[in-house]
């Protein structure tokens, strides 16, 4: 049976999103969760866009006291080098956030290569169809479109698995019902998507 995705129990600040839980990213959570177990003081958190993978490190900075260097791939080599020496001598954890970790991240600094290669890895997968799911009601539910549970279940099976396409495909249907003032529906998903080149060639019902 899937598992219906949750929000972290403890969101960073009042202000921020709920982190949704999902298979395709607990496994980096409960990493992110367990650093005193870590077997360096640092770790690399790398997701596609848009995954939340920012608001997941502010939530493991205020949980852990830790410090954070996002988007670290396009950060100064030797910055980050000393910034993985300090977490080691303070014992304070240090997450390093990118979407991409080494060799796809091509680091040139040897030293920093080598810590690096010693560092363990938290990864957030692409979205399953808990998460999915999920975040195709909140992002309906933000705009305060009524999306029924027949039009979602027809938009997962439909678009790309990916946290930039569900709020592409919900940013199209938002413009066309205010602008054509029409109720959801799953024939105005089909037009709306299809000539927005959002949704993949499948039968339909």
């Amino acid at each position: 049976m899937s598992q219906i995705a949750l929000p972290l129990v403890w969101p960073a600040d009042p202000r921020d999103d709920e982190f949704l839980v999902s298979p395709s990213n607990e496994r980096a959570v409960q990493a992110l969760d367990r650093w005193a177990t870590w077997p360096v003081m640092t770790s690399l958190l790398v997701g596609p866009r848009k995954s939340g993978r920012s608001l997941l490190a502010r939530i493991f900075a205020a949980k852990s006291g830790g410090t954070i260097i996002d988007d670290a791939s396009s950060r100064p080599e030797d910055e980050l080098f000393h910034a993985w020496n300090r977490a080691q001598v303070e014992r304070r954890p240090l997450l390093l956030v990118s979407d991409m970790a080494p060799p796809a991240w091509d680091v040139a600094l040897p030293d920093l290569r080598s810590r690096l290669s010693a560092t363990p890895l938290a990864e957030i997968g692409p979205p399953d169809d808990p998460l999915m799911h999920a975040l195709l009601e909140r992002e309906f539910g933000r705009r305060s479109l009524d999306a029924r549970p027949d039009l979602i279940e027809w938009l997962v099976a439909r678009i790309e698995r990916s946290h930039v396409a569900v709020i592409r495909c919900v940013d199209a249907l938002d413009q066309e019902v205010m602008e054509r003032r029409k109720r959801l529906s799953i024939p105005l998903a089909r037009t709306t998507l299809a000539q927005a080149a959002l949704i993949t060639t499948s039968p339909e019902p």
